[in-house]
């Protein structure tokens, strides 16, 4: 049997990223308005052509009676286009509860979930957010998957979202 050299290997299956870590910083900030709702939020990657890559993060009110809060994810427009309706909700390691004001961190390993398959490229984190009796916003930060360098990226958020920081370790 003939003995395949590294750079053959991938050769023979094509080009993929190898593992690698991403890091979002999130903020949700803090609104002046008379009645606070918790926003819905939906993370995820697109391709730079614009067309959906995979989900990362969906958080949404999981405890409403009847499923309730599944109703308003309709709220996250791009998202839902793109993905949502196509969804059997919740998604494991997807799927999570909404959140109070403040700054999150999310970290998500490159061989697990939507980074597993992605290929080497260019790439944008869309990050989408509604509130009941509120606002929408979609805020994009483009990256570049399968480099050999870590990446930083930022983009600020207008209204129902705060500071969205990126980072990527190979």
């Amino acid at each position: 049997m003939r003995k395949l050299l590294p750079f053959a290997i991938t050769s023979l299956l094509g080009t993929s990223a190898m593992a690698a870590d991403l890091t979002v910083k999130l903020e949700v900030p803090r609104l002046n308005v008379a009645e606070y709702h918790r926003p819905y939020v939906a993370m995820w990657i697109e391709k730079s052509d614009q067309t959906f890559a995979g989900n990362l993060a969906v958080w949404y009110d999981l405890k409403k009676r009847d499923n309730e809060g599944l109703k308003y994810l309709k709220d996250l427009r791009q998202w839902w286009r793109r993905s949502g309706r196509d969804l059997q909700l919740p998604v494991d390691g997807v799927s999570g509860a909404t959140r109070v004001v403040g700054e999150y961190t999310l970290n998500f390993a490159g061989d697990k979930g939507a980074l597993a398959k992605l290929p080497a490229g260019d790439y944008q984190l869309v990050t989408e957010a509604a509130r009941e009796g509120g606002g929408r916003e979609v805020v994009k930060v483009p990256f570049q998957w399968g480099g050999k360098t870590e990446q930083n990226a930022k983009a600020q958020g207008s209204n129902e979202l705060g500071a969205i920081a990126l980072n990527v370790k190979p």
